[in-house]
Parts: C-alpha cells; sequence; structure tokens
C-alpha cells in the first residue's frame, strides 16, 4: 500500500493531455502556435512556461507572483536552462531575469551540477 501511493506521488500531471483540451475548448485559435510543442513526446517545464505564455500571453503582476512560487523545475530543464546560460554567456543576473527566476537559484543549481560532474 505504501509502495503504491509512493509511486502516485512520483508520477506526473499529462500536461499534453491537459493543455490539448484546454486549447481545443477555451482557444482553438492558438492550437497552430502551440502544435509544435504538442507534438513532442515529452514536454519538459520550458515547454509548459512556452504553452503558457502562448496561450495567455502577459500575466498581469499579481498572477506572476502568484505563480512563482509554484514553479517547480527537472533535472533536464535545469541542464536546458545552464546551458542556454553557457550558449548566449549569460550571467547569473541576465539569466535569472529571463527565466523568472532568483539569482541564488543559478547559483545553487550551478554548485550542483558541479557537485555531480
Amino acid at each position: 500500500m505504501d509502495q503504491q501511493i509512493q509511486n502516485r506521488k512520483l508520477e506526473q500531471p499529462n500536461f499534453k493531455k491537459i493543455y490539448k483540451d484546454l486549447i481545443s475548448k477555451k482557444h482553438p485559435d492558438k492550437l497552430l502556435k502551440c502544435e509544435i510543442i504538442l507534438s513532442k513526446e515529452i514536454i519538459c517545464a520550458l515547454d509548459i512556461i512556452r504553452l503558457e505564455h502562448i496561450i495567455f500571453g502577459q500575466l498581469r503582476k499579481e498572477d506572476l507572483i502568484f505563480n512563482q512560487k509554484h514553479k517547480s523545475y527537472d533535472k533536464e530543464t535545469i541542464n536546458e536552462i545552464l546551458s542556454y546560460q553557457e550558449k548566449y554567456k549569460l550571467n547569473n543576473t541576465q539569466i535569472a531575469s529571463y527565466f523568472k527566476l532568483s539569482r541564488n537559484t543559478i547559483s545553487k543549481w550551478k554548485k550542483y551540477n558541479r557537485s555531480i560532474i
């Protein structure tokens, strides 16, 4: 029984299905813009952020603050963000601003990646 509960916690929601339903019911005009992201086999956290931006556009400041508290990133997304930083030669402040993160978060991710390698 405990193993079933632990397995359920590790499962992620089916974001692909959620966003397809949302787009088809409420925003069918934006389906073509989102099709490239939705056609991927696995959708990462950055893809979800891109979909949100395409569907809802620019959010109000209050919504951004609320959403920021509930973000989480998997290892692949963290590596993608850090590789983006290296590719475009951005400092921690610039990359944090671009992805709406804390500079401290970027620093922690870099330290964690160094310790793994």
